[in-house]
């Protein structure tokens, strides 16, 4: 059989560990952005309030996307990605449908497939994600050309508004407000978006509900099944105190169980409550995943008397995330809530002498070069 050739973010982290941007929501903070920054002309006449709806500024202030991804890649981030975290036909109709709660009713499947089939909701979905991964693509090219260094686009996909595990309502637990065929169809439209719009890589982030990514995870195989081509995946979640996944309540290895049919290019651990807390589940992936290991923790606690609104400063998550390093447990670093262009610069500062965790095909070959010795 013949070997396919490896990615080209694959040889790079052969080397040394690849270097993640930090958080959008965060930079864009310092932009001072109001209400009306974020209709612009086109939404001016929106019927509720859009300043939360971080992925609208790819259309209405895509000048500032691209600065801030600049300034990430100037920071030495290696992968940026899109600005479409909630950039779904299901995210977006919290900020453009009127809600049916405020008038007795409740958002159940039949709620859902009237916004999966939305026309507005749905080209309004595909937009955002592919002149986000075009904005992305356009400055890590420039970027790259400039310093001589290939840098990656990752398509964000992250976890929606609503889960598939659980029921909002107390009285009815077998209740579900969404079918997993309508996550999944709004998961496959972004996904193709993305692609469209040039990612190299799509990562299905934040992960608080597994099937919630499951859905995601089949939709992106379809996609790849109907273009006849594949890209790399990478694989995040979100873990509490206990380690367990959100909503879902994995633990870690039942979690790595769960995806690993995706075949990954890696999985990790974002977001969540802080790299300290972090660290002991970070440790148990990093031990049984047979695949490359992210992570970029929000840089501590909220702290809205914080300048980033969370508690850790470049120097702390420098100091983390090299601690992390050293001990050999990632693949993939960087920082999620609360992470500046100036945290991810420390960070890479902090880990370019490091080696990375070996993967798995590095610790086979040691392996078998000892045998043999």
């Amino acid at each position: 059989m013949t070997k396919t050739q490896p990615h080209p973010l694959e040889k790079l982290m052969e080397g040394r560990i690849a270097i993640l941007d930090g958080a959008m929501g965060t930079t864009i903070r310092a932009y001072g952005m109001t209400e009306t920054d974020m209709r612009g002309e086109r939404f001016k006449d929106a019927k509720k309030d859009l300043l939360n709806d971080g992925d609208l500024f790819s259309l209405t202030r895509p000048q500032m996307i691209g600065d801030i991804h600049r300034q990430f890649l100037e920071a030495g981030a290696d992968i940026i990605e899109t600005n479409t975290f909630g950039a779904t036909g299901i995210a977006q109709s919290e900020f453009f449908v009127d809600d049916p709660r405020e008038r007795g009713g409740r958002k159940d499947p039949e709620f859902y497939q009237k916004v999966i089939e939305d026309r507005f909701l749905g080209e309004l979905a595909w937009e955002i994600n592919e002149q986000s991964a075009r904005l992305a693509r356009e400055w890590a090219d420039r970027v790259g050309s400039a310093t001589g260094r290939q840098r990656f686009v990752a398509g964000s996909m992250g976890p929606l508004t609503v889960s598939l595990s659980n029921s909002p309502d107390a009285d009815d637990p077998g209740f579900r407000v969404v079918t997993f065929d309508q996550v999944k169809a709004a998961y496959k439209q972004q996904a193709q978006a993305l692609i469209a719009g040039g990612a190299d890589l799509l990562l299905v982030e934040t992960i608080f509900d597994t099937l919630n990514a499951k859905a995601a995870l089949v939709a992106i195989r379809e996609v790849f099944d109907e273009n006849g081509n594949e890209i790399p995946l990478m694989i995040s979640a979100a873990v509490g105190r206990g380690g367990e996944t959100m909503i879902s309540a994995q633990t870690i290895e039942a979690f790595l169980n769960a995806v690993h049919h995706a075949k990954p290019l890696s999985v990790g651990l974002n977001c969540s409550l802080g790299p300290d807390l972090m660290a002991p589940f970070l440790r148990e992936l990093a031990q049984k995943a047979d695949v490359a290991v992210s992570c970029y923790p929000n840089a501590g606690l909220p702290n809205p008397l914080s300048a980033t609104g969370f508690d850790l400063t470049a120097a702390d998550m420098a100091r983390y995330l090299g601690g992390f390093a050293r001990e050999g447990l990632i693949n993939i670093a960087g920082g999620c809530c609360g992470n500046t262009p100036e945290h991810i610069a420390a960070i890479a500062q902090a880990l370019q002498a490091v080696a990375p965790r070996p993967l798995p095909a590095q610790a086979a070959e040691a392996c078998a070069v000892e045998s043999t010795a």
